[in-house]
């Protein structure tokens, strides 16, 4: 059991690298990074009374 885990464990990582690439290239060629950022700016803004 041991042995089949750590055969499978890297492939696993492998898998979810690519997966976590894909999904983040496919959000910035959405532009949901620029949503994001405004987002973040505007919680920073409002945290310290300005916006």
């Amino acid at each position: 059991m041991v042995k089949l885990f750590k055969a499978i464990k890297p492939v696993a990582q492998v898998a979810l690298l690519i997966a976590g690439i894909a999904m983040v290239s496919f959000g910035a060629v959405r532009g949901e990074a620029e949503a994001v950022l405004a987002k973040a700016i505007r919680l920073c803004l409002e945290c310290i009374g300005i916006g």
